[in-house]
């Protein structure tokens, strides 16, 4: 908690939306893990036009890693065509109390 107490002036929030083959190859799973394994909070989810989005919450660091991740790795078997971030704001806490998937 230190690390969240240390960046507490500098949260951000961020949505986002990753093209390509994201659907069937365990993306929301793996976009999971990572958020759990950075300490980002928010959620993911399918669209129905076949791409994955959500919102991505906490110190800006960890939010920079979290894009970077969604922008080039991904799960293992999916294909990132390109990522578009919007909503890109500095927050004073975090509307979420960890990172899942909805339906």
């Amino acid at each position: 908690m230190s690390a969240l107490a240390k960046a507490s002036g500098a949260l951000k929030s961020v949505d986002y939306e990753v093209f390509g083959r994201v659907q069937g190859v365990c993306f929301r799973m793996y976009t999971e893990e990572e958020a759990r394994k950075l300490g980002v909070v928010g959620w993911v989810k399918n669209t129905s036009q076949g791409t994955v989005t959500g919102q991505v919450q906490g110190p800006e660091d960890k939010v920079n890693a979290m894009k970077s991740w969604l922008t080039k790795v991904g799960s293992p078997s999916s294909r990132i065509d390109r990522t578009s971030f919007s909503n890109e704001k500095e927050i004073s806490k975090l509307d979420f109390s960890g990172f899942s998937t909805r339906y």
